[in-house]
């Protein structure tokens, strides 16, 4: 009889987690093996660099072994769980290469937003509203795109922002309404 393949519904993904609560290794591989892919995704888009999102997503998985026990299924669904905890590990990564002055990266748009570059294949990144949301960043100004990327994928603020672009705190705000106001046209809101 073939084994049967899991899908990554909430229940599936709820189910696991509690298994691994109970030191179980194989639903730590099988749940690895459902969502690694969205959660790397979900890291190089932080991080940009592919070595960071490796080490993160690793992080990332010896966390949720270890903390398993505290997902609630009533505060939120499984997936939203782990992209927090992958999310919060990218964001800590990026604070502790900062503090430490490592690991500069280069501050031009393409740098941070690579215009052809493919992630890692997922459904939500292939989805048709990804492709028009890519679409449309790549019709903004650089320096919009580019304070748009900080803001939104690397939750900076507006301060963070003016400090990583090296300009002032009205040019970082202006860069971010300015291209939300372009998104908004280019994505047909009201």
């Amino acid at each position: 009889m073939p084994a049967t393949r899991l899908e990554p519904t909430p229940d599936t993904l709820a189910d696991l987690l509690e298994r691994i609560q109970g030191s179980d290794p194989t639903a730590l591989r099988s749940l690895y093996e459902l969502t690694s892919s969205t959660l790397f995704g979900l890291a190089l888009r932080i991080l940009v660099k592919r070595e960071w999102a490796e080490d993160v997503l690793q992080d990332s998985y010896v966390k949720i072994w270890r903390h398993a026990g505290d997902y609630q299924a009533s505060l939120s669904a499984p997936m939203t769980w782990l992209a927090a905890i992958v999310r919060n590990r990218a964001l800590d990564h990026l604070r502790r290469v900062r503090a430490n002055g490592e690991g500069e990266w280069d501050e031009t748009p393409g740098e941070i937003l690579p215009s052809n570059e493919l992630a890692p294949p997922s459904a939500l990144e292939n989805s048709q509203e990804a492709r028009q949301l890519a679409h449309c960043l790549g019709r903004l100004e650089p320096e919009q795109r580019q304070a748009i990327v900080l803001a939104y994928l690397r939750d900076q603020s507006h301060s963070e922002i003016c400090t990583s672009l090296r300009v002032p705190l009205g040019t970082a705000k202006s860069w971010t309404r300015g291209g939300l106001e372009k998104l908004k046209s280019c994505l047909g809101a009201p």
